[in-house]
């Protein structure tokens, strides 16, 4: 095999705006199926895919034996079912985020990969992306010094409760949907875990959490977040140390929200900017995906990478219950 072939498990506006494509454009990737029983979704598909097969159902896609490959861009709740049912049926998983809505979601995913032997992975595009990976590279070559303190925020404004972002029973809400973004930036730039999530404040509106304000410890260094889905748009990332200061200014969504950048300061007179404006980090994790699948190559984001992510994230919400 010199390329995989992939199917998308339903036809959502994510996977037709940025997945679909990445996978189309990716190298090593042949986008070859689309299940929707909607032929206007289809439509949308096939205007960059003439050629794509479309099923009907779920298990149709499944059951194509022209398919090596699926993503799930299915609402949350439905995410650690049918990665399963996809690993069952002989087809490698890329699950869009957050994969499980509790840690221990991850275990039987877990054990279905190590059992069937496929590839499985969360679809955590930011660990694709150079600027996130130069981050993390200035940290361990000691850019910044001590690491002494790490703040993020993500925030956007959503108020549709027709949303399925915006709906409990889908697994709707603002830690689910970026709140991963927020734990797993920290903990992939850092390579460290939470110890202690000391406070954690969460609105709530129509049964999902709308905003948390979260500050914890990592042992070495404090943390800071805001996750909200109900004020203006804004992301950035700063990584503070006892000798500089790192700024990511679009670390989330770049080429969409902004550019991506990356902002060093180690002096009032000495800051240096490097930047990302061509970088798609779509089509980089499908090329990842791929080369692990066809080559072994090490793939940055596990399943138990992104466990932990849920863990920390079940970690903010026992902090505000107690």
């Amino acid at each position: 095999m010199t390329h995989l072939r992939w199917g998308v498990l339903g036809a959502s506006n994510f996977a037709r705006q940025h997945m679909a494509p990445a996978i189309h454009a990716a190298r090593g990737a042949e986008f070859s199926a689309l299940a929707t029983s909607s032929a206007a979704k289809a439509e949308g598909f096939r205007d960059f895919a003439p050629g794509l097969r479309v099923h009907d159902s779920y298990e149709a896609l499944l059951a194509d034996a022209q398919v090596d490959a699926v993503y799930i861009p299915l609402p949350n709740h439905l995410h650690v079912a049918w990665t399963i049912k996809a690993l069952e049926a002989g087809k490698h998983v890329l699950c869009e985020k957050p994969l499980g809505l509790k840690a221990a979601d991850f275990e039987p995913v877990i054990a279905a990969r190590d059992r069937i032997g496929l590839f499985c992975a969360e679809a955590f595009m930011i660990t694709h992306h150079p600027q996130m990976r130069r981050a993390r590279d200035l940290l361990k070559e000691g850019a910044l010094g001590n690491l002494r303190h790490v703040n993020v925020t993500f925030s956007y404004y959503n108020d549709d409760l027709g949303n399925i972002r915006n709906q409990p029973d889908a697994g709707g809400g603002a830690l689910p949907d970026i709140g991963v973004y927020a734990c797993g930036a920290a903990r992939f730039i850092t390579g460290a875990e939470p110890r202690e999530i000391s406070y954690a404040g969460i609105e709530f509106q129509h049964g999902v959490d709308t905003t948390a304000r979260i500050a914890g410890d990592f042992g070495d260094f404090t943390y800071g977040a805001i996750v909200s889905t109900r004020m203006a748009p804004r992301q950035e990332i700063v990584l503070h140390g006892d000798k500089g200061i790192l700024r990511l200014s679009c670390p989330f969504n770049a080429g969409v929200f902004n550019q991506a950048e990356l902002h060093l300061e180690t002096s009032a007179s000495s800051i240096t900017v490097e930047r990302f404006p061509a970088v798609n980090h779509y089509v980089l994790q499908v090329e990842a995906f791929g080369r692990s699948v066809l080559e072994g190559a090490e793939y940055p984001c596990s399943l138990e990478f992104s466990q932990g992510t849920q863990r920390m994230i079940d970690m903010i919400y026992a902090a505000r219950r107690a």
